[in-house]
């Protein structure tokens, strides 16, 4: 197995609020990704004494140590656990009903001799390369699919459609969010490496339309998963002035890549 790990934060003066770990169970036989994209928070605060990186850090912390750990649980009951524990970390010192709560988009997957497991959750992306070289896309497209007059405020979005029944989900405060999750799995000899992303190392292919997912997952694999983060911040910087492309709040993003060859 090889790997290859890139987390690079957006703007050098805020802390990175992304999280990406590798996890290899003792035994050396399979393993897990875990990628995690802290969401922003408001200016207006989130009722949280604690910050978004503590989030994803507390969180991708239980999330790796339950994955190589708990081998009969599935990815939707590790999930779960894990935010069950990462609530119980700050429930008495801060309000987690509010609706900005600390929370994250999770990409996991978790692989053994015989068996390739996946959990999608928001807007984080994980590709999966099969041994014919065929890219096969795990995607929740919720968000995405949710009419531009619907996102126009945060508020109207945290009224309306942040983790609520037709909307989108997060991962939170709530475990049975787990639930909401995008889920499969497919025989190990059909997946011979693959690769998780936010959504900031996303925008090559989702906001600049550089290439599809393929080319996506060809340029990691070939250049390294650097080059393609340098390549979104090429492409965000001449676009600095225009903001041509829709989509983007901020001019650079939390941009993390793991590219793991099975």
């Amino acid at each position: 197995m090889r790997t290859d790990l890139v987390s690079e934060p957006g703007d050098a003066t805020r802390p990175n609020e992304d999280f990406a770990g590798v996890g290899l169970p003792a035994s050396g036989q399979g393993g897990c990704v875990i990628v995690l994209d802290g969401v922003t928070p408001p200016r207006d605060g989130t009722g949280c004494l604690h910050s978004v990186p503590w989030f994803t850090a507390r969180l991708g912390g239980a999330l790796t140590e339950l994955t190589v750990s708990y081998r009969d649980l599935t990815l939707p009951e590790i999930l779960s656990r894990a935010l069950a524990r990462t609530a119980e970390a700050h429930a008495e010192t801060c309000d987690l009903s509010h609706p900005r709560t600390p929370q994250a988009t999770v990409a996991l997957t978790r692989w053994s001799a015989d068996l390739v497991e996946y959990l999608v959750l928001s807007d984080s992306t994980l590709l999966l390369r099969g041994p014919d070289g065929t890219v096969t896309p795990v995607l929740d497209d919720r968000l995405a699919r949710l009419p531009r007059s619907a996102l126009a405020t945060d508020a109207l979005i945290d009224a309306r459609l942040r983790n609520k029944e037709g909307g989108f989900f997060t991962a939170a405060a709530d475990p049975s969010v787990a639930a909401r999750a995008v889920t499969g799995s497919l025989p190990r000899r059909e997946v011979r490496a693959l690769a998780a992303l936010t959504d900031g190392a996303a925008r090559w292919t989702e906001t600049f339309r550089e290439g599809d997912w393929t080319a996506l997952f060809d340029l990691v694999a070939k250049e390294g998963a650097r080059s393609l983060v340098d390549r979104v911040r090429e492409l965000e910087t001449a676009d600095r002035e225009t903001r041509a492309f829709l989509g983007r709040s901020k001019t650079h993003d939390d941009a993390t890549v793991v590219h793991v060859e099975l």
